[in-house]
């Protein structure tokens, strides 16, 4: 089951929207499938309609360069000329990407004498709208119905049931509980659809054409398709009707025949170096000699899909980073067009902390920005625009205590101050993005001796182009963010380190609902310093990082520092992260995974024993059954940070060090 589903199941609505069958004798009630009308050896090559499977399915892509596919209304609607006021429509599609601020559509109804539409069904990057003529007399309003954070261009086949009745409009996505709208106006009784004809991917302008495949289009009248097709086996293909010749192999030709049916067979490999991938050259291959892989072009990118797996040998020490003072954190980030960046942040005000850039295979100072002791980087992008902020533990010179986010200078080739936000003794930032917004989110650790305060989300506004205040939320010493998604829910997970008695206190999870974060669960931890999500297969996963279990007065000869940190799992049963595996860690301050080739790692940084800071950090495998194993033991000095990153010379892990002013990059030893 995906993680969608997954989450779909915790946050099930209990929503179900019966239709009543209200329905002229326009149709016999039965499928009509749509896609079908032009999924037909004739048709198919009049409009350029080409057959490709993606994934083990088929479905049809359509070709921007021919004729509009569109067949009459009259073929479907054969008794009279009234578009149903209650029905459903299904939709089985795959859409690799769409430009943000586009839009493409799956289905339109155009009156062909004013060229006008009657109903239209288009998707953007992270809705799905609903268009509708009111009556089918010119002059008649339009209504528009969105669905809000549907995110279908996602490289993934996908179902969809949108019904209609009366004031209702529900969307079901892959068989989980319907999203619901009311109608302020209801679907019209009687659309006239007299003289009109039906577009499939398009709206009879290149403009809007849809890109992925279509694989089912169904018109079902007068009920809810949801019934019929869920639950599934299969949800994300789940099958009211499809066109026969995407069900069955295409038939062999003899020798002197050609395939009945257009198929994607026209095939043409590149080799050499790394070849442009545009919209020229979708479904086009290249055969990658030195790297010994075979890749497909989805109009931006070369996917991945056949490459001789890679398989981590050992690690060794590649270069000693040499910093301004003692590092707390490594941040690694690109700025395109100008290169790989590692910003470290130092300890000491004066030089600061420093910029590096890659240059020749190494790192090489670039920049010095005055800090005080500065925690965390995090770099984020606005449009084009590149920012980095971080998170200040002390006070300035002056006083006073902010934090500072600084934007990238094309002219000077330099970051310079933005802004300026007040925070106390922050520990981390974590920027995230939300329906096209930007937010902050700073962890606050404490003020003066209080660690019970608040930490802030900031949002950007657009039109004073700052940072703003959008939201509190209430933690102890806060030590960490970490944002992620699963399906279209945004989730915030806080490490929570002291209370001002115990670190044996709860770090929580908060979820988006309504425009705010709201809880989610609480989860025991201690001293925790850090969290990490990823995923395994579809499998989602929590990593936490314990530094130490204290609490005020409670001597019992027990090392505070040896303690489990914990990994956790999105769990569809328990409808909640639950413990997967403990891992023992001494004082534990950071976790980061990284993949080779289809290997699944986790690093732990290992700070500090009770006695001394030189200790082996661990770098544990996936195993499957057996969870995650040691593979690796990398010894480190006062280790706080690791990040792992990959140029065109290969794939390394940095780790900073707390202790001594030598953060060491390592380069991973492949086969």
């Amino acid at each position: 089951m995906s993680a969608y589903l997954m989450i779909c199941a915790v946050l099930h609505l209990g929503v179900d929207i019966s239709l009543a069958r209200r329905h002229g004798p326009c149709t016999d009630l039965q499928p009509l499938d749509l896609l079908s009308e032009v999924a037909e050896a004739p048709r198919m090559e009049i409009y350029g309609v080409r057959m490709v499977q993606e994934h083990g399915v088929r479905g049809l892509r359509f070709n921007k360069d021919m004729k509009a596919v569109s067949f009459s209304a009259s073929l479907i609607f054969k008794v009279c000329n009234y578009f149903p006021a209650e029905f459903s429509i299904v939709i089985t599609l795959k859409v690799n990407s769409i430009t943000l601020k586009k839009n493409e559509y799956i289905l339109t109804l155009l009156q062909e004498d004013l060229n006008r539409m009657l109903l239209g069904l288009r998707i953007s990057p992270d809705k799905l709208h609903l268009e509708f003529a009111q009556g089918d007399l010119p002059g008649s309003p339009k209504k528009r119905v969105t669905f809000q954070d549907i995110y279908l261009a996602d490289r993934q086949w996908h179902t969809l049931v949108l019904a209609v009745s009366a004031n209702f409009v529900s969307l079901t996505v892959d068989c989980c509980p319907p999203l619901d709208t009311y109608l302020d106006v209801p679907f019209p009784e009687y659309l006239g659809t007299a003289r009109s004809r039906f577009y499939i991917g398009n709206r009879r302008r290149r403009k809007g054409l849809f890109s992925g495949l279509l694989r089912q289009l169904v018109l079902l009248p007068g009920s809810d398709a949801t019934q019929r097709i869920c639950p599934s086996p299969t949800p994300r293909l789940a099958m009211l009707s499809i066109p026969k010749i995407l069900t069955e192999l295409p038939l062999r030709p003899s020798d002197n025949d050609i395939l009945k049916y257009p198929y994607e067979a026209e095939v043409k490999v590149m080799v050499g170096n790394h070849p442009p991938c545009t919209e020229n050259e979708v479904s086009r291959l290249w055969f990658d000699v030195f790297n010994k892989g075979f890749f497909i072009c989805d109009g931006k990118n070369w996917v991945s899909i056949l490459k001789a797996k890679k398989r981590l040998d050992y690690v060794e020490d590649y270069q000693n980073l040499v910093t301004n003072s003692e590092t707390l954190d490594v941040e690694i980030f690109e700025i395109p067009n100008v290169g790989l960046f590692a910003a470290t942040a130092n300890k000491k005000p004066r030089p600061g902390s420093t910029i590096f850039k890659w240059l020749e295979g190494k790192f090489e100072p670039y920049q010095n920005i005055t800090t005080y002791e500065a925690q965390a980087w995090k770099h984020f992008s606005i449009g084009p625009q590149v920012f980095l902020v971080v998170a200040n533990f002390e006070k300035n010179e002056q006083d006073q205590e902010y934090s500072v986010i600084y934007k990238w200078s094309r002219r000077q080739l330099l970051f310079v101050l933005y802004q300026r936000l007040a925070t106390h003794s922050a520990r981390d930032w974590e920027a995230f993005q939300i329906n096209g917004e930007t937010f902050l989110a700073v962890a606050n650790h404490r003020e003066g001796d209080n660690h019970n305060i608040d930490s802030i989300i900031y949002k950007w506004n657009p039109k004073s182009r700052l940072f703003e205040r959008n939201q509190t939320i209430p933690t102890s010493g806060a030590y960490d963010w970490e944002f992620f998604t699963i399906g279209p829910y945004s989730f915030l997970v806080v490490a929570n380190t002291f209370n001002g008695t115990s670190t044996r206190i709860y770090s929580r999870i908060y979820i988006q609902l309504g425009g705010m974060f709201r809880l989610f669960q609480s989860i025991p931890t201690y001293g925790a310093t850090d969290w990490e999500v990823f995923r395994v297969q579809e499998r989602v996963f929590l990593a936490v990082a314990n530094s130490q279990s204290y609490q005020t007065g409670a001597l019992n000869g027990i090392n505070p520092f040896k303690i489990n940190s914990t990994i956790y799992e999105l769990n569809i049963t328990a409808q909640m992260f639950v413990k997967f595996q403990d891992i023992p860690t001494y004082s534990a301050v950071d976790w980061e995974f990284f993949t080779v080739g289809d290997d699944s790692f986790l690093v732990v940084a290992n700070s500090f024993d009770g006695s001394k800071f030189f200790l082996n950090s661990v770098i544990y495998r996936w195993q499957g059954y057996e969870s995650f194993v040691p593979v690796h033991h990398l010894p480190t000095y006062g280790c706080t940070d690791w990040e792992q990153f990959n140029t065109e010379e290969g794939s390394y892990l940095i780790y900073s060090s707390a202790k001594e002013r030598i953060s060491k990059v390592l380069r991973l030893k492949v086969y």
